[in-house]
């Protein structure tokens, strides 16, 4: 096999200043690549699929089954005329794109793509490495301090262009991350818990204790749909996308942007759904843990891939399928329900972790079981009986149809229709009294 011998040296890269410094710039520039392959690629499925839910074909022009899509419309924004506001804050509106983009880059430095591999060199000494750029022991305080610098860009874009449309996406967009990263903290804490650490490599390695049933969406499901709502919040995805509510604000916080800096918020966008989709893999769907795949350390980085490209296309299902929700009901949403039962996910991970220590495995899931078949059944009662709500009664106002007598013409039209309707009526008589007769023969 492929693979370190007894009498190899193995070094630890970390610990050699060159190894570090070689791995740090090859993971980056790996890491950069994809991260922009992958949000060319990211909207030409996305408006496949759209197209697929809508019966309609999609982009299949530009190159065989439109794979060159993201090319052409590189070309079209490089080439488009790129126009700043004459009453703009003009620095800030052509720093805010940057300040957008750059947080979605660097928030996946701390997710690792696959366990450590060793690999040989010129030296003849094999060096043992990570399959991430970083795995800090913070790395989840990192991901929380970076994807809160993302609403810097959008606010300062609202505000720097001088559009009244423009600010109040940008008011809406802060207002709206806020809230919801109150939330999409409370779901991470719960992996925290679960596997006693801040490092997202601990974590991962912490879910292939049990193959998949260790994930940790299989022992609070809660708290994983609460972290996918937070997410599709945090990036601005539909039925959260208030921010660029095309019917009310026109295109929101980028309604005066064109040209380049219009493309790079839609790449913060989409490479922040491929980082949002990377974290929530990695937090609740085991990383790059798989059945038959743990033994190929080299085959990591395929299946973590294979869950984001999973996750992202329920991001879009999601936005061809749910309608986009109502402003003051979203804030509502994420302060009344998706805090409430962050809460409560993190005190029942509490109460596991406790009872965990104290009980056999069996014991556990059967209480696990059973709980979450009460939450079920009390959640069902509750959804019920808040969505019955009195029909309204309709009233029916009795319309009274005055005839009017009308002069010679009204009398001579009345006339022809007697005249020409008589026999009419005799005949539809007469068939109706066979038609009446011929069920009971």
């Amino acid at each position: 096999m492929f693979g370190p011998g007894e009498s190899s040296v193995i070094v630890e890269c970390s610990a050699q200043t060159t190894c570090a410094v070689i791995h740090a710039i090859l993971t980056s520039l790996i890491l950069f690549f994809v991260l922009l392959t992958g949000f060319a690629y990211t909207t030409v499925l996305e408006r496949r699929f759209l197209a697929f839910l809508q019966a309609r074909i999609g982009p299949n022009r530009a190159g065989p089954y439109g794979l060159l899509q993201p090319v052409a419309d590189g070309i079209k924004l490089i080439f488009k005329e790129d126009l700043t506001p004459a009453r703009a804050k003009k620095v800030v509106f052509w720093m805010a794109p940057v300040i957008k983009v750059v947080p979605a880059l660097l928030v996946m430095a701390v997710v690792p793509f696959g366990p450590d591999i060793t690999v040989p060199w010129f030296d003849g000494k094999w060096y043992h490495m990570a399959q991430g750029l970083a795995d800090v022991n913070v790395g989840v305080l990192w991901i929380l301090g970076i994807t809160s610098i993302g609403i810097y860009g959008i606010a300062l874009a609202g505000w720097s262009s001088n559009n009244k449309y423009a600010m109040l996406g940008g008011l809406r967009a802060s207002a709206q991350m806020i809230s919801y990263e109150l939330s999409m903290s409370l779901a991470i804490i719960v992996p925290v818990m679960l596997a006693g650490s801040l490092s997202m490599g601990e974590i991962i390695e912490a879910q292939n204790e049990t193959p998949i049933l260790g994930w940790f969406v299989f022992q609070n499901p809660m708290a994983a749909i609460i972290m996918g709502l937070a997410l599709l919040a945090e990036v601005n995805r539909a039925p959260f996308d208030m921010p660029e509510a095309e019917q009310e604000l026109t295109a929101g916080y980028h309604s005066e942007y064109s040209g380049m800096k219009f493309a790079m918020f839609y790449l913060a966008e989409y490479i922040g759904m491929i980082a949002m989709g990377g974290i929530a893999a990695a937090l609740y769907f085991g990383g790059y843990h798989f059945i038959w795949v743990d033994k190929a350390p080299l085959l990591g980085p395929l299946v973590f891939g294979f869950k984001v490209f999973v996750l992202l296309v329920v991001m879009v299902w999601v936005r061809g399928t749910l309608p986009r929700i109502r402003y003051d009901r979203l804030m509502a949403f994420g302060w009344k329900v998706m805090i409430p039962l962050g809460l409560v996910a993190v005190v029942w991970s509490a109460f596991g972790v406790i009872l965990q220590e104290e009980m056999s495995t069996a014991g556990y899931v059967a209480l696990v079981v059973a709980v979450w078949v009460v939450f079920l059944v009390a959640s069902d009662y509750w959804l019920r009986r808040v969505g019955r709500r009195e029909e309204p009664k309709m009233v029916h106002e009795r319309i009274e149809v005055v005839s009017l007598s009308g002069g010679r013409g009204a009398s001579a039209i009345r006339t022809l229709d007697k005249v020409i309707g008589a026999p009419l009526a005799r005949s539809g008589g007469s068939r109706g009294e066979k038609q009446d007769q011929e069920p009971e023969e």
